[in-house]
């Protein structure tokens, strides 16, 4: 007979972090299961947990330590900026969540970067608007500025504030000095009473530890290129169907839910894989996504795709779920959650950038080489 561990029990044995448990269950080396007595928490299967730790006992060579923390692994560098732990994303130490209650994205900046508060420039109106208008700005000035190498703490976190006011003026357009970003996201799209979960999405998406967006910019950041190129490369990076793109897919979705209906839409995608569903860092939930959700009326279709999702897959709804809800309920244009997401984890960037120019440390693995 199969007996369940609870998470503790399970990273007792395992000697590992949280994050390692749940890239074992994300990969299928170790069976979870909700805990029927706490449906907010989740069981792991002794047997799976026993066999990983036995082998984990015996020593295991440098490149398949380093073959397996490149994909859902052990953390593979450090940083004081943020972390998903028990279910939680962190802040340097404060809960994402309990920020998106009350604060601004300018207040996470704030956070992240270590000031004391950040203001924005007034911008006038005239100039484009949207991801294209992002690329070029940000393009224009990694090609002028000059590296971040060998310049204070203080100079840069000045030009990051810049950075952020240009990339925010690319994607929310006109604002006055000072005027919250989700204010002027709301108002570019005519849509005042989006502000408040504008504002909510804009703080829960800051920052996310070490996802590919950031790694790329931190990898920028290393060589001594300017804080706006490591910006571009997060950018850039971010683009991909399997990172921010991702809620494109379930806008998708959601119109094959209101053709087919939920459960034949989910059906049709599984074998692919249904975007809006888990995550492999949040087994019992992304709790990014359950914040949103609880603060709009979600649309009918969102309703039945979530009830059908769960049924099929095992897994609840995800942030990229959350923000084409949020799209769909307030009829904001279908490339909204790209932008939402793109200004958000500018701050996040830009807050690692920093950390990486202060360790002075160039990002370089190996290739271990399988070729003729």
């Amino acid at each position: 007979m199969v007996d369940w561990l609870s998470a503790a029990d399970a990273l007792a044995l395992l000697g590992t972090r949280p994050q390692t448990l749940y890239a074992n269950v994300s990969r299928g080396r170790i069976k979870a299961k909700p805990d029927p007595s706490d449906s907010r928490k989740s069981l792991y299967n002794g047997d799976d947990v026993r066999r990983l730790a036995e082998r984990g006992a015996g020593r295991r060579k440098p490149e398949a330590v380093a073959a397996e923390a490149i994909r859902w692994g052990e953390p593979v560098m450090q940083t004081s900026l943020s972390t998903v732990a028990d279910g939680a994303l962190l802040y340097r130490g404060e809960n994402a969540a309990g920020m998106a209650v009350w604060g601004t994205l300018e207040d996470v900046a704030a956070l992240l970067w270590q000031l004391d508060a950040i203001k924005l420039p007034k911008v006038k109106s005239g100039a484009a608007v949207g991801l294209a208008q992002a690329f070029a700005v940000l393009a224009q000035r990694a090609a002028v500025d000059p590296p971040s190498i060998g310049r204070s703490p203080q100079v840069l976190r000045r030009e990051a504030v810049l950075v952020l006011a240009d990339v925010a003026t690319a994607l929310a357009g006109a604002g006055a000095a000072g005027e919250p970003l989700h204010v002027r996201l709301a108002r570019r799209w005519e849509r005042p009473q989006a502000a408040d979960i504008l504002r909510r999405a804009l703080v829960l998406l800051a920052d996310h530890e070490l996802n590919a967006s950031t790694f790329a910019a931190r990898v920028t950041a290393s060589t001594g290129a300017s804080l706006a190129a490591a910006t571009l490369s997060g950018l850039a990076t971010l683009t991909g169907p399997l990172h921010g793109s991702a809620a494109g897919a379930v806008l998708t979705l959601a119109d094959e839910t209101a053709r087919t209906g939920a459960e034949a839409a989910v059906m049709a995608r599984l074998g692919a894989g249904v975007p809006a569903f888990g995550h492999p860092l949040y087994p019992d939930g992304d709790v990014r996504a359950r914040h949103l959700l609880d603060h709009m009326t979600v649309p009918l279709v969102f309703r039945d795709l979530a009830t059908a999702g769960e049924d099929v897959t095992g897994e609840r709804p995800n942030v990229d779920f959350a923000l084409a809800a949020l799209t769909v309920a307030h009829d904001l244009p279908r490339e909204a959650p790209l932008v939402i997401f793109a200004l958000a984890r500018s701050v996040g960037w830009l807050a690692h950038a920093l950390e990486q120019v202060s360790a002075g440390e160039l990002i370089r693995p190996r290739a271990r080489y399988v070729g003729a």
